[in-house]
C-alpha cells in the first residue's frame, strides 16, 4: 500500500520514534568516553552548535555539558513546513567525574562540531576516621 511522504519512510516512524525512545536525541551530544593511562577522554559530538553556544559546568562533582540551537531561519511567508527534524532548543549531559577533580584539571576543546573533554583521573583522598570516645562520669 502506498503512503503519502509526509508520513515518513516507514509508518511506525510516528509510533516507535521520538519520545518514546530515550536514547534518540536526533544526533545531539552522542557521546565516547575512553579510559586511558592519564585520565579519561570524553568526546561529545555537538553537530551546528556555535563555541559561543556550548558552556561546561563542575558542581559537586559532577561535569556538565549543555548546548543550545536557535533556530536562525526567517518565517516563510509563502508556505509551511511539513516535516521538521532539526533540532531546536537546548540539551545537556551530565556525568559524575568526582569530588577531588577542579575546575582548573580539565582541559576543553571545541572544533568542528565536536567537544573533547580532557579529564584526570584523581584518586579519592581517604578520610582519617577520629575515634569519638563517649565520656564516662
Amino acid at each position: 500500500m502506498l503512503m503519502p511522504s509526509i508520513l515518513g519512510e516507514n509508518f511506525w516512524d510516528g509510533f516507535m520514534g521520538y519520545p518514546f525512545r530515550s536514547d534518540e536525541v536526533n544526533g545531539l551530544m552522542n557521546t565516547d568516553v575512553r579510559d586511558t593511562d592519564q585520565g579519561y577522554e570524553v568526546t561529545i559530538d555537538i553537530p551546528g552548535v556555535d563555541k559561543e553556544n556550548v558552556k561546561a559546568e563542575l558542581k559537586d562533582g559532577y561535569l556538565t555539558v549543555e548546548a543550545v540551537t536557535e533556530d536562525k531561519s526567517e518565517k516563510a511567508e509563502e508556505g509551511r513546513y511539513i516535516r521538521r527534524e532539526r533540532y531546536y532548543g537546548s540539551c545537556s549531559r551530565s556525568f559524575y567525574v568526582g569530588e577531588d577533580v577542579t575546575q582548573e584539571d580539565i582541559r576543553a576543546k571545541f572544533e568542528d562540531g565536536t567537544l573533547k573533554l580532557l579529564i584526570p583521573k584523581k584518586e579519592a583522598k581517604p578520610v582519617a576516621e577520629k575515634k569519638k570516645y563517649i565520656a564516662i562520669e
